[in-house]
């Protein structure tokens, strides 16, 4: 039941999330043999890819972390409220950032729409 209160808020800033999580949330990762990190999302972050791969390349070097990434995209249009986010770019350009994210961070990129996988 808690689960239906609970609405989405905050910003859309990719990489400082992404920062707390492994600076923050994974201090112990050197007790540990591998982790990873998933994310969910729906849209391309509001960072140039270059930036958020080369991020993660350098993070990942030093021990087994890998950025799994998981893309739903149900339509193609702007939003269901006609509000066009931060950063926009059309489902298949948004699964290519994402892809070459993952390869940088040794993780899986999987893309889920109307039609399925």
């Amino acid at each position: 039941r808690w689960v239906l209160n609970l609405q989405c808020k905050g910003s859309r800033n990719f990489l400082s999330a992404l920062r707390r999580a492994v600076e923050v949330d994974l201090q112990d990762k050197d007790k540990h043999k591998s982790q990873g990190l998933y994310l969910l999302t729906t849209g391309i972050p509001d960072q140039e890819t270059h930036t958020v791969s080369a991020y993660l390349a350098e993070v990942c070097r030093g021990f087994d972390l890998q950025l799994h990434i998981s893309l739903f995209s149900v339509a193609e249009d702007i939003g269901s409220s006609g509000i066009m986010p931060a950063r926009y770019a059309h489902p298949s350009e948004t699964a290519i950032a994402f892809r070459e994210i993952v390869q940088a961070a040794n993780g899986r990129f999987h893309w889920f729409g109307e039609a399925g996988m």
